[in-house]
C-alpha cells in the first residue's frame, strides 16, 4: 500500500482524513498509543487491536539501547518483533535531547548519549537515525531534532532551531523513499517568528508530513495553545499534521479544531498506573476512599471489556494494593477511552458538530493541570509509556 493522505470532511479548520501506509490505514484525527519499547505497558498487541488502535508509536533511542537495531532487524523488523501488524511511527530521540539533559552532549553533527541503563555511549546523527528507522521497517520515521527545555531565551531557541533545520535537511537527503515516510518537525519554542521560519524551510524540503514539536515541555497551557494556533495554518493542507506529546482530552480537541491530525501522549497509560482514569464524565481518581464499595463500572457509558465486567470497587482495591492486574485493567480502559474519544471527534467533524463536543469536553475536563502525576522535567531519566 502506497503512502497517501486524503481529507474526507472538514468542520472549520478541523479535518477528517485518511492516511494510507504500508501496514494499513489510519483514520484521522487519530491517537497513537505510546509503546516506547515496542509495547504499551500492560497491553499485548491483541489488546491494542481490540481497543481499536490503528497505529503505535515506539522510540528509536530506547530500542537502539535494547534490544538493539541489529537484533530487531535480524528478527524480521519491528512489526515481526513486536507482533503489531498495523502502522508504526518511531520518534527519533529528539525528546531525549530534552529529557536526558545530564546524559547527553549536542553538537552540529548529532547527539551523543550516555545510556541511562549502563553508561555506554550511543551516537545519533541525522543520517544514522533515518537509516536505523529504515532497518526497523517503520511506516513513519521522524527526523532527528533538538527539543529545548522550558523556559528558553529567544537566542538559545534560535540556535537550537538552526541546528534542527540543518539536521532536517541532512535527514531528507539521507531518506531513500521506499515504504517509509519521513516527517519533518517544526521547532522554535514559543516564538512565532521562529516557528514560521522553521515551517517555511521544512516545506521546501517536501517531507511526507509535518509535526509540531517542542510543546508540552513545561510551558504554560496558553502558550502551548498559541503555538498550535499559529503553527498549524503554516503547514501544507495536503499533508498530515502531527502534534507531538499532547495531551489531555481538552488539548486534543483544541488542536483538532486547528487542523491537527495525529497525536501521541503517555497520559492514558502512565496515569492509569497511578489510578487516574479518563471517563466521559471527567477524571476518576480511583484510589479515593469514595470508590471502596462502589459497584458501578469506571465509566457507565463505556463499552470496553473492563467497564463491562469490573467495578470501581475492584479497581480501587487492586490499585491501592499495588496489584499488577489493576494497572493492566486501568490501562486497557484509558487507552480505549482515548481511541473512542478521537473516533467521536471524527464523527463530529463529519456531521459538523465539533463545537458542541468541544464544549462538553471543556465542562468535564477543567484547566487545572491535574492530569499528570509525574510531569516531565529536563532531568528525567526516561520517557516511557
Amino acid at each position: 500500500m502506497e503512502f497517501s493522505f486524503e481529507v474526507l470532511a472538514s468542520d472549520g479548520e478541523a479535518r477528517r482524513a485518511r492516511l494510507s501506509l504500508p501496514h494499513g490505514r489510519i483514520e484521522t484525527p487519530a491517537f497513537m498509543p505510546v509503546g516506547t519499547l515496542g509495547a504499551v505497558k500492560g497491553l499485548s498487541p491483541l489488546d491494542l487491536e481490540a481497543a481499536g488502535a490503528s497505529v503505535m508509536l515506539s522510540n528509536l533511542y530506547h530500542l537502539s539501547l535494547r534490544p538493539g537495531i541489529d537484533v530487531i532487524e535480524s528478527l524480521g523488523g519491528i512489526h515481526e518483533f513486536t507482533g503489531w501488524r498495523r502502522p508504526i511511527l518511531t520518534d527519533s530521540g529528539g525528546y531525549q535531547v530534552f529529557s536526558l539533559a545530564r546524559l547527553r552532549s549536542v553538537g552540529s553533527d548529532g547527539v551523543t548519549f550516555r545510556s541511562h541503563l549502563d553508561g555506554s555511549e550511543l551516537r545519533l546523527t541525522p543520517e544514522s537515525v533515518v537509516e536505523s528507522q529504515r532497518r526497523l521497517g517503520v511506516d513513519i520515521a521522524m527526523v532527528l531534532d533538538e527539543c529545548p527545555a522550558w523556559p528558553v531565551t529567544r537566542e538559545v531557541a534560535a540556535a537550537s532551531l538552526d541546528r534542527t533545520q540543518q539536521w532536517a535537511a541532512r535527514s531528507r537527503q539521507a531518506w531513500q523513499g521506499g515504504g517509509m515516510s519521513l516527517f519533518g518537525i517544526v521547532q522554535g519554542s514559543t516564538f512565532p517568528e521562529l516557528r514560521q521560519c522553521a515551517a517555511e524551510q521544512l516545506i521546501e524540503l517536501d517531507f511526507g508530513g509535518y509535526a509540531i514539536g517542542g510543546v508540552s515541555v513545561g510551558e504554560p497551557t496558553p502558550e502551548r495553545r498559541a503555538v498550535v494556533e499559529s503553527t498549524a495554518p503554516l503547514l501544507p493542507a495536503d499533508k498530515p499534521r502531527y502534534l507531538m506529546g499532547v495531551g489531555t482530552p481538552r488539548d486534543i480537541v483544541h488542536a483538532v479544531q486547528h487542523g491537527i491530525d495525529l497525536f501521541d501522549c503517555v497520559l492514558p497509560s502512565r496515569n492509569a498506573r497511578h489510578g487516574m482514569l479518563f471517563t466521559r464524565q471527567g477524571l476518576v481518581r480511583i484510589k479515593n476512599a469514595r470508590y471502596r464499595d462502589d459497584s458501578q463500572p469506571v465509566d457507565p457509558a463505556c463499552s470496553c471489556p473492563v467497564c463491562q465486567r469490573v467495578s470501581r470497587a475492584l479497581l480501587h482495591h487492586l490499585i491501592r494494593s499495588g496489584e499488577l492486574t489493576g494497572a493492566v485493567l486501568a490501562t486497557q480502559h484509558n487507552i480505549r477511552f482515548y481511541l473512542d474519544f478521537v473516533a467521536h471527534l471524527r464523527e463530529a467533524i463529519a456531521s459538523g458538530t465539533l463545537a458542541g463536543v468541544a464544549a462538553s469536553v471543556a465542562a468535564y475536563y477543567p484547566e487545572d493541570g491535574s492530569f499528570s502525576e509525574s510531569p516531565a522535567t529536563p532531568d528525567s531519566t526516561v520517557s516511557t509509556s
